[in-house]
């Protein structure tokens, strides 16, 4: 554990919070209105965003050594400038190509501000009393969405869509660039932990070893499956024969989940081992996903399915942030945590079109949920041996 300044928690609440809501959340409520405008398809403009978490992912490694050996003010602040940049780049893209090297550089500041990074300081502050502000800032930040979906409309609505861009730029720039570079440490103080530090081949040990590859693999088809069916619950729904306005208000009941699964996961850290905790979470969101496929209804049973699954995908973002640690101790977190989270990282920017595509061609949103049933079932088998 090292000094954290005072007031970081809430600093880092409000700056993740505010990346969250312009730098991820933001193109899909702007998503029509660009389309609208430019004439590019849907598909295309969403695939920007993808192209974005998948530069994340690689640099994200690079953020975790930088975190590790320098501390995290300049590098999250450099990355909360990146990002304003990247909005006022997004505004001015003259064409489709421009519009996705807007998001490339969005992701290489995605990777510096927000959750892995986050996490990792917030690790290193508390140490052993991680689980409870980590829970605080996945609560925090979990508004992102509910707070910068209507204002990002709004803007759209009124000043158009890259007038709204430029207008988001600046709101980044104000909140996150001084919240960074105040509220964060410029260098860690704990100089014997430092002594300490593993070398680079203890690191890649760990980081080769099988125990964390399988942890790897299991937490990553974990991210793939629970996303790709929650976020696409309304078509599963409406294939029920459910009422869109129902399917919608589920969608809306999945995130209300994952703020319960997110209070309780402290809970759960208390009564449980940490390879019961992974086997137990993915094995009730393989149950939930099951469900899902077979059960025709009806909509209440459907949408309580829904809820619990978003329970699960709300532990499972706690369970990400901590699985590196519970396993493997602080030291070098933010460097292991890196190498760890980039495969999650990637399959959660593919997970949203990956659902829609599987079940066009298996024929149906049922049968795609089968096949991410099975593929979660696995992964909460092998989660006992990580």
């Amino acid at each position: 554990m090292t000094d954290r300044p005072r007031g970081g928690l809430v600093a880092l609440c409000i700056a993740e919070t505010t990346s969250w809501g312009l730098l991820y959340y933001s193109l899909p409520v702007a998503v029509a209105p660009i389309s609208q405008d430019t004439g590019w398809s849907h598909t295309a403009i969403t695939a920007a965003l993808s192209v974005g978490l998948l530069v994340s992912a690689v640099a994200g490694v690079r953020v975790g050594r930088i975190l590790d050996t320098q501390g995290p003010r300049t590098v999250m602040t450099l990355g909360a400038v990146v990002g304003v940049l990247s909005l006022v780049l997004v505004a001015w893209s003259p064409n489709l190509p421009m519009f996705y090297a807007a998001w490339l550089v969005a992701g290489f500041a995605q990777s510096a501000v927000l959750y892995p990074p986050a996490f990792a300081v917030i690790t290193r502050w508390y140490g052993a009393r991680r689980v409870v502000p980590l829970t605080t800032l996945t609560l925090v930040a979990g508004l992102a969405s509910t707070i910068f979906a209507p204002i990002v409309a709004s803007l759209i609505d009124q000043v158009g869509w890259r007038t709204g861009y430029l207008i988001m730029a600046g709101i980044l720039a104000v909140v996150t660039v001084p919240l960074h570079a105040f509220f964060l440490n410029r260098s860690w103080s704990d100089a014997v932990e430092r002594s300490v530090r593993r070398s680079k081949s203890q690191v890649r040990s760990i980081t080769r070893s099988p125990r964390f590859v399988i942890l790897q693999i299991t937490m990553a088809l974990a991210t793939f499956t629970l996303f790709a069916v929650t976020i696409n619950i309304i078509p599963v729904l409406l294939e029920r024969g459910i009422s869109y306005s129902v399917a919608a208000v589920s969608l809306g009941l999945i995130g209300a989940g994952q703020v319960i699964g997110r209070i309780g996961y402290s809970r759960l850290v208390s009564l449980t081992a940490v390879h019961t905790r992974t086997a137990l979470l993915f094995g009730l969101g393989a149950i939930g996903i099951w469900l899902l496929a077979y059960v025709p209804g009806p909509a209440a049973v459907l949408i309580a399915i829904a809820v619990v699954l978003g329970a699960v995908r709300g532990c499972h973002t706690l369970l990400q942030a901590t699985a590196v640690s519970d396993r493997w101790g602080t030291q070098d977190f933010g460097t292991i945590n890196g190498v760890f989270t980039a495969p999650m990282t990637a399959v959660g920017a593919l997970a949203p079109v990956s659902g829609p595509a599987l079940a066009g061609v298996l024929g149906s949103y049922s049968a795609m949920a089968v096949v991410m049933a099975v593929m979660l079932t696995a992964a909460a088998f092998a989660a006992t041996r990580s």
